[in-house]
């Protein structure tokens, strides 16, 4: 019979909501751009060429 080979599962860097923001001493500053047709509180997911909102799927390229 053939051998079965199991690959390995990739690992990915899980980063929770607590990525997007940066606590100082004046308040909380946004690491991400946010959305301009969703509003403040959807933000965009930065990619190579372009940022992009999941939500209505806005883009900018860069």
């Amino acid at each position: 019979m053939a051998e079965v080979v199991k690959q390995e599962k990739k690992k990915r860097d899980k980063k929770g909501k607590g990525s997007y923001y940066e606590a100082s001493g004046e308040g909380l500053k946004r690491n991400r751009k946010s959305c301009p047709k969703c509003g403040a509180g959807v933000f965009m997911a930065d990619h190579k060429t372009r940022s992009s909102c999941g939500n209505c799927k806005y883009t900018e390229w860069k």
